[in-house]
Parts: C-alpha cells; structure tokens; sequence
C-alpha cells in the first residue's frame, strides 16, 4: 500500500513509518519538524527512516511542510495516490496547551481539516488518526469504556482532540470517508520527546537532581509502550472503518456508527502507579532519584485505565509489553544516545 503519514517525524509517527516501510509499504511521510523541542531528534528520526528504506528497498518520500498549509497539503495528496492516510502530526502536550492555546488550534483543529478535506477530495480508502484518553476527563468511572460518553475534558488539548472525533464523524457520515480515531494512553519508549516524563525522569535522576512527582506521586496510568502503539495503529490502518449494522439512533453508541466511523482506545489494560514507574526506572539505570513530591496540576487527571476489549475483537491485538521491559528499554537507549558519547539530552 501507499501510505501517508503526517508527523512522521515525532515520536509514535517514527515507529509507525519504521514498521510500514520494513514490511515493504511505500511511505510519504509529511513533517514540519518545529521547534517544540529539539529539533536535533526529529533529524535523527528522520536520518533512520531513510536509512531503514535503502536497506528494505521500500519508498520514502519525506515533505518538510506545515498541515496548517492547506496549498501544501493539496499538493502533497496531488502528487501520490494513497491508498489509507495515518494522521498522527498534532500539537502535543497538556501543560503547554495552558500556555499557547492557539498553536492547537493551528496544528489539531486547522491541520486536521485540512487533512480531512484532502481524504474526502482523494477518496482515500481510510483514515487513522491519533486521538487521547485525556477526551476522558472529568470521568472517574475506570476503565474508561469507548462506549461511555468523553465530554467533560480538562484541558485545551484534550478539547482539540475531541474534536478531531467530531470532525472525522462528519465527514464519515457526509462524505463515507472511512475514519479511525485510536485514544492513546500515556506512550512511552525508546525516542520519545524530551517533555515527556520518563525522558525528564532519567535526566535528572543520572544528574543528581530531584524528579517532580504531581499528585504528591499518586497519579496512576495506563502506561503503554510505543511499540505496542504502533502495532495497534497499524492493524486499525490495515481495517478501514465499517458502519455499524447495530447502530440504533435512539441509543446511540458514542463509538461507532451508522456511517463508516469508529473510536478504539488503545493501552496495556494494565494500570500502574506513578511510583511503581519511576521504581523501574530507577532498577533500569541502576540510581536512585531524588524526590520532590507535589501538587496536582490544573488540567491532570488522576487516574487512567484502558478497556481494550473493542479494540482486541476489531483487529485481534492487544498491548503486551510490561512496564518493567518497556522502562528497560526506554533507559537503554537513553544511555546509548545521551550518556555514552551522544548528543546532551534537552
């Protein structure tokens, strides 16, 4: 298949084109590569994708251009004929959406239109986009179920992606453009992005200095490995999006549809206590870390816990890595890129 993926450059979009082009997709991948944080690790994302598709032998065309730049996206679906579209490029991080609103609204409301425009103008065969279980937010009742409503969020960001769900059924019903909207739960691994907390976790415990744990260290989470996220989304990509025969109006599911449309959560079904985390982190690098315990922060949620069972019966996969491995994991990368001879982490 063609495949387009935007944000291919970030964290989850680089394991994701990795994984397509190593089983011989042909890849477009569409990155503007800013400077949300350093830009440094985004290039060397990008330097292993081409490296990844000489020695497969796969296609990889990589576009520097802004979502936002609905020209530029035109352009780009003008040029290739794809055949499903993986949507992961977005404005990340909850705290940051505190500061600058508006840069969600240019990247997950204004991008994602014009993605959206673009896939209904191409007729591509599917749609996968990355949604967030923060559209959760003021709901306590765990697991979070995708058939339970998600309309209380927290934060600016969990608001955006909301509304990408929206946006994606509008089409879905107007246009039959199949849509896919996967609620990731807290990913984390190997080239993840320096403001996510396990990277900040490992800085500062190989420097001395104390980690900030929020809740007083009480946050629970549905920890979920990139590896594990990748997989799912590209079992979903591979599944376009069907209406749901059952679909009743009168008591509609807020999961599926009567149009080509449906939301999947996507974590390890496994929650674990934030303390639990830093603990493998610390048995993985071999320290201990400094604890600096404090408050909730505006826009946190407690507590997350994944029901995936919609997501299993759909595509038959489920996450599988523990937190112990995928910690392990993240740390040994850590160390070969930052501690032994790599580029400063920051």
């Amino acid at each position: 298949m063609k495949v387009l993926v935007t944000g291919n450059a970030g964290f989850i979009g680089f394991h994701v084109t990795q994984r397509l082009l190593e089983r011989g997709d042909a890849v477009v991948g569409f990155d503007v590569v800013n400077d949300y944080y350093d830009p440094s690790l985004k290039e060397a994302r990008l330097a292993i994708l081409a490296d990844v598709a000489h020695r497969t032998g796969s296609s990889f065309t990589f576009i520097r251009a802004n979502l936002a730049d609905r020209s530029a996206v035109d352009a780009c679906f003008g040029a290739h004929g794809f055949d499903r579209v993986i949507h992961l490029a977005a404005q990340a991080g909850v705290r940051y959406s505190l500061e600058n609103p508006m840069a969600y609204v240019e990247s997950n409301i204004i991008g994602f239109t014009n993605v959206l425009e673009a896939c209904r103008a191409a007729k591509v065969g599917q749609l996968t986009y990355a949604s967030t279980s923060s559209v959760y937010g003021a709901n306590t009742s765990l697991p979070f179920r995708e058939d339970e409503p998600a309309d209380h969020p927290l934060q600016f960001y969990a608001a955006t992606k909301r509304a990408n769900e929206l946006m994606a059924h509008s089409y879905s019903h107007l246009f039959a453009l199949p849509t896919t909207g996967l609620r990731f739960f807290t990913v984390y691994g190997p080239w993840g992005r320096p403001d996510m907390a396990l990277f900040l976790f490992a800085r500062a415990i190989l420097a001395g200095e104390p980690i900030k744990l929020f809740n007083d260290g009480n946050h629970v989470r549905d920890f979920t490995y990139v590896d594990d996220i990748a997989e799912g989304i590209i079992r979903a990509n591979d599944q376009p999006a069907e209406p749901d025969p059952n679909w009743d109006s009168n008591h509609p599911n807020p999961a599926t549809s009567s149009a080509p449309w449906r939301i999947f959560n996507i974590g390890n079904a496994n929650p674990t206590g934030l303390l639990d985390y830093v603990a493998a982190l610390e048995d993985a690098l071999g320290r201990k870390a400094i604890r600096e315990y404090l408050p909730l922060q505006p826009g946190d949620v407690p507590s997350t816990s994944a029901s995936t069972a919609a997501l299993e019966a759909a595509v038959g996969y489920r996450p599988t890595t523990t937190v112990t491995e995928g910690v392990g994991r993240f740390a040994q990368w850590y160390l070969e890129r930052y501690e032994r001879g790599g580029a400063p982490a920051g």
